[in-house]
């Protein structure tokens, strides 16, 4: 059944919250965003076993690992039954096997959210991406977008939250260039004049219990940037300068973007494919006139009260080394 916008009731004390992904990065910070405000959650991974990690992130018995495909009707049923929310965080960077855009963003998105609308949740938060755009002609854009219009057909009430790019500890973004900065002798900046408005992961997680719990945020679609704005030039640059790796920035040509992208799409350890670089060109900033972080009672956290500390364990001495001798001043 689908709900309307005035069924939509507040969450009350200790509801049990369906987290569907809740083992990935952004997931592990929901979950405990979520344990600390006193709910209770489930959190649903395809491999029980390996998310096992959340659950001393709550008290005793306050977080259930559960086994789930969001590709399976009776899978997002049984993660749902006697669920008062959920939150859908599933999401691909790049297409690998079986894992699929359209099966997992578009297919799967409206499949847990009618799962929870039919076991009676009265509040939905979806995670879906700036650049959204269900007739994109980019793979990616065009699931997302499908994506959120299963959500909201499911469920009207549903909140929708676009995030730029997520910065954080275990995030794919930060972590793999400076990863790179240690063994290569610079760093490409493919399409370097794009921007990016990096949130941290904590402002995401607070972003989706403001999702949640605020009445007034019901059916609508909020844009998640930090404060800075910063071309990928730029930020690569930051990279290099916090590790104290001193690599060069190298800008590479629209050709020659275009051909590691093409070679990134048949070798994953590439730094970009093709539909990425797509992506990259269109930028990643949050739109004039978008609801924000701060209408969801957020304050942005800026990239300086996270970022030098999350890399300086990529410094040539690790991070206790003396100055000096890491490669800095």
């Amino acid at each position: 059944m689908s709900q309307n916008h005035a069924d939509m009731a507040p969450l009350p004390a200790g509801a049990l919250i369906t987290v569907v992904g809740g083992a990935g990065f952004i997931g592990r910070y929901v979950v405990q965003t979520l344990a600390r405000a006193g709910y209770r959650v489930r959190a649903v991974s395809r491999h029980a076993d390996s998310a096992l990690f959340l659950k001393p992130l709550g008290d005793l018995g306050q977080i259930q690992v559960v086994s789930g495909n969001i590709n399976s009707d009776a899978d997002m049923a049984a993660a749902f039954a006697g669920a008062s929310a959920g939150v859908n965080l599933v999401g691909i960077l790049a297409e690998s096997g079986s894992q699929r855009f359209d099966a997992l963003q578009a297919q799967g998105a409206g499949r847990a959210a009618r799962a929870a609308a039919a076991a009676g949740a009265t509040a939905f938060v979806q995670v879906s991406a700036i650049g959204a755009d269900a007739g994109s002609r980019i793979a990616y854009a065009r699931s997302k977008g499908e994506g959120e219009q299963a959500v909201l057909a499911a469920m009207p009430g549903a909140v929708i939250l676009r995030p730029s790019l997520v910065g954080g500890p275990e995030d794919q973004f930060f972590n793999r260039f400076a990863g790179m900065a240690r063994i290569a002798p610079f760093l490409p900046a493919i399409a370097g004049s794009s921007l990016f408005q990096p949130v941290y992961v904590h402002d995401v997680a607070n972003a989706v219990l403001a999702g949640l719990t605020r009445p007034e945020a019901r059916g609508q679609i909020f844009e998640l940037g930090g404060p800075d704005v910063l071309s990928f030039a730029t930020i690569l640059q930051m990279i290099s300068d916090l590790t104290g790796l001193d690599r060069p920035v190298v800008s590479f040509s629209d050709f020659t973007s275009g051909l590691l992208a093409r070679v990134g799409d048949v070798l994953p350890f590439m730094p970009m494919n093709s539909d990425q670089l797509a992506m990259l060109k269109q930028g990643n900033v949050v739109s004039a006139g978008a609801r924000t972080l701060a209408d969801l009672g957020v304050t942005a956290t800026p990239l300086a009260a996270f970022l030098p500390a999350m890399l300086a364990r990529y410094r040539r001495g690790g991070r206790f080394a003396a100055p000096g001798q890491d490669g800095t001043a």
